[in-house]
């Protein structure tokens, strides 16, 4: 029984013998089981070759198709495919299932013209022997991976070196900004190294996407897939890089068993990534940011009610969509236990000596977290006092950790001034408030006035005229500033935010701007109107997802 989500299947061979082969019933999210009945006895321990001859759907949930004109070039399609959590079914007819490894072979025939890129070491390029006009390239990835983590792109693709064994893909009109984007990413990869154990995957290429790709960063192994979004032009969003780079040990080598225990890829991962932060920028950097996600968990737990079930560590996942429970949980519940776990046991080094023993330890296999604590008691057996007086049944809903606070000061201090400020204080504020802040800190600052009550229109307008926060392009820096603005009330910015949701697709981005524009009455027909009309043309789990904030859904 395998996999398979609006896939059509022609035929089936086992060991070259036709097989019979039949569909079980549709589930509305997981698919259509294909049953196929082996035309021979096979024991235990004995191989078998099966062969299917298959074709994807145009409305594949796992790809997005674009015409020349939604590409930067204009002039040829794209093809990218996103197969975490639960599409990989939707290419091929697979066990899709974390539980299972494999290791996969491809040929990809394509236009000549055109790249193909896979999550795989590339393998060459011939051309295409039944068609003068496309060539093949070939991928082979020798290290045994989850299906998740297969990945396909087909576009007009350049590229540029940026490491001994990095190149960044992109379109011509953004690789050469790629490539100073994420020069960073030798000195990461050598931190991890050095944090983590040996990197054994071989290559470690980046390809941006277009706007539409939903996620900050896809992990797939070779080849990370990051979006556009990150192009500030100051590398003040590498972080996403550094998380995509940890994931080659944690989620790649160790992999969650099933979706439910996704925190042990993501907590570990973002736990990584501010340790890469610490190495390369200090230790009050990887303090500030450990705080900025403890603030996102905040967010994210006032935005889906501190009742919800998906706001627990190992959420119940039994008949859920997993793009429907996807949210910070994970990342950030799931580093805040690891950092509180790593003050407790005796500071970061001591912490990271664990963290390489695990990797070792459970390296190619998929576990679930009774695995992962059975080691970490057995790793820390001399200290075992301590971790019993963890509350673990509460821990999966967490104690805060302590954070050194050099940097996020200003951000808390100016932001309290703005909380307080009247009428009549408003002249006080000036663009020289923000003359020493980081972007890091101005993303703070902006995510601190979130979390409270809406500020008057009066501030926002205020804060415009002195910050000149719309003329700021960082995404992260745009996306907080246009959601103060729209939990104002400021109707002027109404059109901003709805061009940010629909100039690029990041759902971190996309989705909460939609609901703030739905939830504000001068926007709400207008969000649903902009949503209806972009809908065709957006990634197919993101126009489902805001389909469903947007009481959408068809």
């Amino acid at each position: 029984v395998l996999d398979t989500k609006d896939l059509q299947v022609f035929k089936v061979t086992v060991n070259g013998q036709d097989a019979k082969f039949g569909f079980g019933e549709k589930h509305s999210f997981k698919g259509t089981p294909l049953k196929i009945m082996l035309p021979f006895e096979l024991k235990r321990g004995q191989e078998a070759i099966v062969e299917i001859s298959f074709e994807s759907s145009p409305k594949s949930s796992a790809l997005q198709w674009f015409t020349p004109e939604q590409t930067s070039g204009k002039k040829y399609p794209f093809l990218f495919s996103q197969c975490q959590a639960t599409h990989c079914r939707a290419i091929l007819p697979c066990q899709d299932t974390p539980a299972v490894k494999l290791t996969y072979y491809a040929e990809i025939s394509v236009p000549k013209e055109l790249v193909a890129l896979m999550s795989a070491n590339r393998d060459g390029e011939m051309p295409d022997p039944e068609d003068s006009s496309r060539k093949i390239y070939c991928f082979s990835q020798n290290v045994p991976i989850p299906c998740y983590l297969i990945a396909l792109v087909v576009g007009a693709l350049e590229s540029r070196k940026i490491g001994p064994r990095t190149l960044v893909w992109a379109e011509k009109e953004l690789v050469d900004k790629s490539a100073y984007e994420f020069a960073e990413a030798e000195a990461m990869l050598k931190t991890a190294e050095d944090l983590a154990g040996p990197y054994v995957w071989g290559q470690y290429d980046l390809l941006v996407l277009p706007p539409s790709f939903p996620y900050g960063g896809m992990e797939n192994p070779c080849l990370t897939f990051v979006t556009p979004t990150l192009l500030a032009g100051d590398r003040s969003l590498s972080n996403v890089i550094a998380h995509e780079i940890s994931h080659s040990w944690t989620g790649n080598l160790v992999t969650n068993r099933t979706w439910e225990h996704f925190w042990l890829n993501e907590g570990h991962t973002v736990y990584l990534e501010r340790r890469i932060g610490g190495r390369l920028f200090g230790e009050q950097f990887r303090h500030f940011h450990a705080l900025g996600g403890w603030r996102e968990l905040q967010n994210t737990i006032n935005t889906l009610g501190d009742k919800n079930p998906v706001t627990n560590l190992i959420p119940n996942l039994n008949e859920v969509d997993p793009d429907v429970a996807y949210s910070s949980v994970p990342y950030e519940k799931g580093f805040a236990l690891l950092f509180y776990l790593e003050q407790l046991l005796g500071g970061p080094d001591i912490f990271i000596g664990f963290l390489k023993a695990y990797i070792q330890q459970f390296a190619y296999k998929s576990i679930v977290t009774e695995d992962w604590k059975k080691f970490l008691y057995s790793y820390f057996k001399d200290k075992v006092n301590v971790l019993d007086k963890v509350d673990w049944n509460s821990w999966f809903s967490p104690v805060k950790p302590t954070y050194d606070m050099t940097l996020a000061n200003a951000c808390v201090a100016l932001s309290q001034r703005w909380i307080k400020a009247k009428e009549s204080d408003l002249g006080s504020f000036s663009s020289a408030d923000l003359k020493e802040m980081s972007s890091h800190q101005l993303i703070e600052f902006l995510a601190l006035l979130l979390l409270e009550a809406p500020l008057p229109v009066s501030h926002v307008q205020r804060m415009q005229q002195v910050y000149d926060f719309n003329a700021r392009n960082n995404s992260e820096i745009r996306f907080r500033w246009l959601r103060l603005c729209i939990k104002a009330k400021w109707e002027e910015a109404i059109p901003l935010a709805l061009k940010m949701a629909t100039d690029q697709g990041r759902m971190k981005f996309t989705r909460p701007l939609f609901r703030d524009l739905y939830s504000f009455d001068k926007s709400r027909d207008l969000a649903v109107k902009t949503f209806l009309e972009h809908r065709a043309s957006m990634h197919p789990v993101t126009s489902m997802l805001v389909g469903k904030d947007l009481k959408q859904d068809q």
